[in-house]
């Protein structure tokens, strides 16, 4: 009988490529086959066993749990029809009517509608901090405070939170820290190993890699994890075998393809801080960033995702993007083909101008999302569209 292989103690880029792989037998694929079957012959006279795809337990979804949950070194994991079903039921599995949310103000614009609409539609409390504010968290704990939820980096404008202060204030208050950990993925940074309970990823993103499944993942201890699966359950927000097929195949390469983005990033980044055409680039790899220092200490990469403010704020940015002939224009991120969006009409196309600038998107703002192409092309076609 095929056992699991024993590969937690494998560095990443093995893990990525054999982690939850059953035990090559002779004559066994390779290759993980895709069942896709929605019913599974069950045992007769028992509950056990039960296999049904809504249910998050078929085999290739059992598969890529226990691949995700390696690389990022938690306990157990569920995958997710997307992201944002991820952090649904990653939050409303620790909160409940009458509790009270911490969250970022600086997160992606779905899950901050998510927060202050929907969240507070059921009953649950939601403050918004500025997670740079000093002593900002502690400020605005209240007793029915119960999870504290973030993202680093932050979408889009990659500023990197210090998780350190924040988890001794988690774990003194007997709070959930929560983080949404897109922008890194395990093979740049791991929340768990510096406080974090639990970790979401949009697996549609850097996980994949390839622009073509959706989904989520929710990370954890292995108990918080099945009341995870619960909600999921619930709700209806399971994958089908397929995406989770594709989902294990972009993993495969994910270290390969995360090393080569940051290589591509950081040397666009410093090109582009040359150009008077460019009012400023956010990338965590640069001396001059914010959060340089806390990037370099913390992560392991600095990440395939910049931001340039242009010089000409909004009008140049169309000019910009219409000029590009590689990158292409599209929402999304995170895979080998690079991508560059304007979150003016994407994530926070539901702020006004005036508030978009005091988050630190300004008219003129552009995300970039860089693949695995070759930098000097994409620095020329950059140094095309600036023309």
């Amino acid at each position: 009988m095929s056992t699991t292989r024993r590969t937690r103690t494998h560095s990443l880029p093995t893990l990525a490529v054999h982690a939850g792989e059953p035990a090559h037998d002779v004559d066994a694929p390779v290759v993980t086959p895709l069942q896709q079957s929605v019913s599974f012959v069950h045992e007769v006279g028992t509950a056990d066993g039960l296999r049904y795809p809504r249910y998050g337990n078929t085999p290739n979804a059992d598969v890529v749990q226990k691949k995700l949950a390696a690389l990022e070194r938690a306990e157990s994991g569920v995958v997710l029809s997307s992201g944002m079903g991820a952090t649904a039921c990653a939050l409303m599995a620790l909160l409940r009517p009458g509790d009270h949310l911490l969250a970022s103000r600086d997160i992606y614009g779905g899950t901050a509608r998510l927060l202050t609409e929907e969240f507070t539609s059921l009953g649950i409390n939601v403050t918004l901090v500025d997670p740079f504010e000093a002593r900002g968290w502690r400020k605005r704990m209240r007793k029915e405070t119960r999870a504290v939820f973030l993202e680093s980096p932050v979408n889009p404008t990659c500023r990197v939170i210090d998780l350190r202060p924040l988890s001794y204030l988690t774990q003194e208050s007997g709070l959930a820290l929560v983080v949404d950990s897109t922008f890194a993925s395990p093979i740049n940074f791991r929340p768990l190993e510096h406080g974090a309970d639990v970790v979401i990823h949009s697996t549609t993103k850097f996980l994949n890699g390839h622009h073509d499944v959706m989904g989520g993942v929710v990370l954890g201890t292995a108990s918080y994890v099945e009341e995870v699966r619960q909600k999921m359950i619930l709700w209806g927000q399971a994958p089908d075998p397929f995406a989770c097929w594709l989902l294990e195949r972009g993993l495969k390469t994910l270290d390969v393809r995360i090393r080569r983005q940051n290589e591509n990033a950081m040397r666009i980044a410093q090109w582009c801080t040359e150009r008077r055409e460019v009012r400023a680039v956010h990338y965590p790899g640069l001396p001059g960033h914010p959060d340089h220092e806390v990037a370099a200490e913390q992560m392991d990469g600095f990440g395939g995702m910049m931001a340039l403010e242009l010089a000409g704020g909004g009008r140049a940015a169309d000019r910009f993007v219409r000029k590009l002939r590689l990158i292409r224009h599209a929402p999304s991120l995170g895979g080998v083909d690079s991508l560059v969006s304007e979150p003016r009409f994407t994530s926070h196309t539901h702020l006004s101008t005036e508030e978009r600038a005091s988050r630190g998107l300004p008219d003129g703002f552009l995300r970039l999302s860089v693949g695995i192409e070759d930098a000097a092309d994409l620095i020329a076609d950059i140094e095309h569209a600036l023309h």
